[in-house]
């Protein structure tokens, strides 16, 4: 599937196969979620994609051919491709360890053609080994709604009372880690999404409720999912002293201004932006002790 111009329908089209250059692996899909950062893509909310675009980064597949120099996997393995594509290693970020934020990184299914696909290439560093049992179509959203949902839950520290606001794909993994990990978790939905809140429910939190209530409890974190900048200060009002709220998303509409009071405390808000190949690596590790359980639809 061919996205030509942003705002514009995707395409079934025939293109040529890809082949792997140096360092780079060839695999056939097997499967690749559907991420809200995908339909920020087609919808031209983020600037500058490549195009025509092949989009898709919570790609699962099983390597056929490999470029000159890539030697970390075999033929016949599986590998997720994910998010970040590709870093330069040398910037001040890449150093220290946050390649996440380098000024050059490239993303899958953005600046580099992705896994709405039968075949892509992709560099071999950043592929991430699959754990095992986990199917093709319940590992794809390991890939970012469990990356980037692992990488803000590290961002909240040790918060026991965690706050999970807009219980989507990255939420109901999260929590199932939290949860794993002995945290209480609260879960916030959009006003009267009775459903939601029982799933939320189902996968151990301990409350489930409309955004902009008060939980039963102060929060000592809070992470936002749902790219809507007005849920900071209902964030920020529920979280105690001390306590943190982290953005999780790549978007989000302009959050309204509000009293100093609220952030006063030692109170912090901060952004989570993309991922690390550490965050891929422990998160693959932990995600079968959990054991997590992905909800998917075909």
């Amino acid at each position: 599937m061919v996205l030509g111009t942003p705002r514009t329908p995707l395409r079934e089209t025939q293109v040529d196969d890809p082949e792997p250059g140096p360092g780079q692996v060839l695999a056939r899909v097997g499967a690749c979620g559907v991420c809200r950062t995908d339909l920020h893509v087609v919808d031209g909310e983020l600037p500058d994609p490549k195009l025509p675009l092949i989009p898709g980064h919570q790609v699962v597949a099983e390597v056929v051919a490999r470029g000159e120099g890539a030697e970390r996997f075999g033929d016949g393995d599986r590998v997720g491709v994910p998010w970040l594509g590709w870093a330069c290693g040398r910037c001040r970020y890449c150093r220290s360890g946050r390649e996440n934020l380098c000024d050059r990184a490239r993303f899958t299914g953005y600046q580099l053609d992705g896994g709405y696909a039968e075949l892509l290439v992709a560099d071999e560093r950043f592929c991430v080994p699959l754990p095992g049992g986990f199917r093709d179509m319940q590992a794809a959203p390991l890939l970012c709604a469990g990356l980037i949902g692992y990488r803000a839950l590290r961002m909240t520290g040790d918060a026991e009372r965690l706050g999970l606001y807009g219980f989507g794909a990255s939420a109901h993994i999260v929590c199932q880690v939290a949860v794993h990990q002995g945290r209480r978790v609260f879960a916030f939905t959009r006003p009267g999404d009775a459903d939601t809140q029982a799933f939320a429910r189902g996968l151990g939190a301990e409350w489930a409720g409309d955004s902009g209530t008060d939980p039963p409890d102060e929060l000592d974190g809070a992470i936002i999912f749902a790219p809507v900048g007005g849920l900071v200060p209902d964030a920020l009002r529920a979280t105690a002293k001390g306590g943190s709220v982290v953005c999780a998303g790549i978007h989000m509409s302009d959050i309204p201004s509000f009293p100093y009071e609220v952030l006063w405390g030692e109170r912090s808000v901060r952004s989570v932006a993309n991922l690390t190949r550490r965050d891929g690596a422990e998160f693959m590790a932990i995600a079968p002790e959990v054991p997590v359980r992905t909800e998917v639809n075909e």
